[in-house]
């Protein structure tokens, strides 16, 4: 296999990963909603706790479970949990509080948010046609969220549930592309499981600093959502994990709209939720943006391989 060959059979390796995790989140975010009001804090444990039983099966399985929680690195993954339990709670927050269609499309400001921090924080070059695609989609999440932001203007009580949701869904995205990032540069030296284990391992410990206030006693079908949310969630960790280990944050991220479709047809049939024009609307620029970025990442590989067959040998 050439190099070129491998570079591009590693890139669809892990669109393909991301693409099949996205599926296995929104199975674990329609368990959480179905959950009904359930505080934040005791969900991210449910989520974290209960992740760990498939990674550790995973482990088992690549027989690696001696080895699990080995490496040099405690505090970044340290990090990394803090900066994603605060993105969980906050999404989960909002997931309660929002129709499930809404929930999710408000979270693509994510994948958008992690092409401008890639550019900031890894210095990965990004060009003037990923800044524009960037700048449309999320003038597409301001579409989305524009009828519940109008609340701070209007004569309307600010404890509305779906203000706060919006709110905090925008911040969740905010600070889950900083996890993103932080998982991109764990994957230089940290197995994919390791790196999992100690996310779950650590949010699990850090929602129980949540119970002061008021986690609540469920019913055993919300116990039993909850728990299968969370193995659904250690599942999806491994497999979103490995695609960033494969292909560049900022060709990956963007296939987070797939989740578009599922939520669509999930929030209908499962909850009731009409999908609303603006966030229809607001969806479908968003999606175009993130097709426009995989489109102009395909031209400028193409433009390199040009370049590299062109340039005479060496020596």
């Amino acid at each position: 296999m050439t190099v070129d060959h491998a570079v591009g059979h590693n890139t669809l390796r892990g669109i393909t990963l991301k693409i099949v995790s996205v599926t296995v989140f929104v199975g674990m975010q329609t368990c959480i909603k179905a959950a009904g009001d359930v505080p934040a804090g005791q969900i991210v444990f449910f989520r974290s706790f209960f992740a760990i039983f498939p990674i550790v099966a995973f482990l088992a399985f690549k027989g690696e479970l001696a080895t699990a929680f080995t490496t040099r690195r405690p505090f970044n993954h340290i990090a990394r949990g803090v900066v994603g339990v605060g993105a969980m709670g906050l999404g989960f927050f909002a997931l309660t509080r929002l129709p499930l269609p809404e929930a999710i499309t408000l979270n693509y400001a994510q994948p958008l948010l992690v092409v401008v921090f890639s550019s900031v924080f890894l210095g990965e070059t990004i060009r003037v046609y990923r800044w524009s695609a960037v700048a449309v989609g999320l003038a597409g999440v301001l579409i989305i969220s524009w009828p519940e932001l109008t609340l701070l203007n209007s004569g309307e009580s600010l404890d509305d549930q779906e203000l706060l949701g919006v709110m905090a869904a925008l911040i969740a995205a905010a600070i889950s592309a900083v996890a993103m990032l932080l998982v991109r540069n764990l994957v230089q030296t940290e197995k994919t499981a390791t790196i999992v284990l100690w996310f779950s391992s650590t949010a699990s410990v850090l929602s129980l600093l949540t119970l002061p206030f008021g986690w609540q006693a469920l019913t055993p079908m919300q116990a039993a959502l909850l728990v299968f949310a969370g193995f659904c969630g250690g599942l999806g960790q491994i497999l979103m994990t490995a695609a960033y280990r494969h292909a560049e944050a900022s060709v990956v991220a963007p296939f987070e709209y797939t989740s578009m479709i599922l939520g669509v047809v999930v929030g209908y049939f499962v909850f009731g939720d009409v999908t609303s024009l603006n966030t229809l609307i607001g969806g479908v620029i968003v999606v175009a943006a993130g097709i426009f970025i995989i489109w102009r990442e395909r031209q400028l590989g193409l433009e390199r391989t040009r370049t590299r067959t062109a340039a005479p040998p060496q020596g």
